[in-house]
C-alpha cells in the first residue's frame, strides 16, 4: 500500500473540521504591499522546493496594483499550478482508494464555505487600502485563499505533514500574504 493509501485510510476529520472553524481568525490579506519578511521568504522558498521547483526566485510583488499587472502577464509559468494539481489528484485518489471520497469531499466543502464567507471581504478591503478598487482582483485574490484553505484540509486530512507544500502556501496567506504564481522565473508574494 501506497504512502498515499495509507494516510487516506486514517483520515483524522476532526482535525479538518477546527481547521474549518479556524479560518475566521486568519489574517487574510492583512501584510500585503509590506516588505517580505526573511521567514516569508523562506517559506515561499520551501513551497517552491516542495513543488519541485527549487530554482525559482521570490519576489516581492510590491502593491494591489502591482499584483493587478502580475494577474495578467501572459507569461505564467503553469508548472507551478501542474505541480499543485498532481499532489491534489494523488491525495483525491487516495481517498477514493480507501472508501472515503464522499466524506473527504463533504469535509472540504465546509472549508470552502467558510473560507469564502471571509476572504473576499477581506481582499477588498485590504485592496482599496491601497487605493485599488477592482472587484474582478478581489475575487481572484479571494479565490485563491479558498483554494490554498482547500489544498490546506486536503493535505491535512491525508495526514500531510508541516512541510507539505499544501500547509506551507496556507501559512503564508495566514501571514496575511498573497502568493500570487510563479511569472516567467519569479514567485511572486503580495
Amino acid at each position: 500500500m501506497t504512502r498515499v493509501n495509507q494516510q487516506c485510510d486514517a483520515i483524522d476529520f476532526d482535525a479538518v473540521e477546527r481547521f474549518a472553524a479556524a479560518l475566521a481568525s486568519t489574517s487574510w490579506f492583512a501584510a500585503t504591499g509590506e516588505p517580505l519578511t526573511g521567514a516569508e521568504i523562506a517559506e515561499a522558498h520551501d513551497y517552491l522546493a516542495g513543488l519541485g521547483l527549487p530554482g525559482v526566485s521570490v519576489t516581492s510583488a510590491g502593491d494591489w496594483a502591482a499584483a493587478k499587472r502580475i494577474t495578467r502577464d501572459p507569461g505564467w509559468d503553469t508548472r507551478w499550478w501542474q505541480a499543485e494539481e498532481r499532489r491534489r489528484t494523488a491525495l483525491l485518489e487516495g481517498f477514493a482508494r480507501a472508501g472515503k471520497i464522499d466524506r473527504i469531499m463533504a469535509a472540504l466543502t465546509k472549508v470552502t464555505d467558510a473560507a469564502t464567507r471571509i476572504v473576499l471581504g477581506a481582499a477588498s478591503v485590504a485592496a482599496a487600502r491601497q487605493g485599488v478598487a477592482d472587484p474582478a482582483l478581489a475575487r481572484a485574490a479571494a479565490g485563491a485563499a479558498t483554494q490554498a484553505a482547500y489544498q490546506a484540509a486536503l493535505a491535512l486530512a491525508g495526514g500531510g505533514q508541516s512541510d507539505h507544500p499544501f500547509a506551507v502556501k496556507y501559512r503564508l496567506f495566514a501571514a496575511g500574504r498573497w502568493p500570487l504564481g510563479v511569472v516567467k522565473t519569479s514567485f511572486y508574494l503580495l
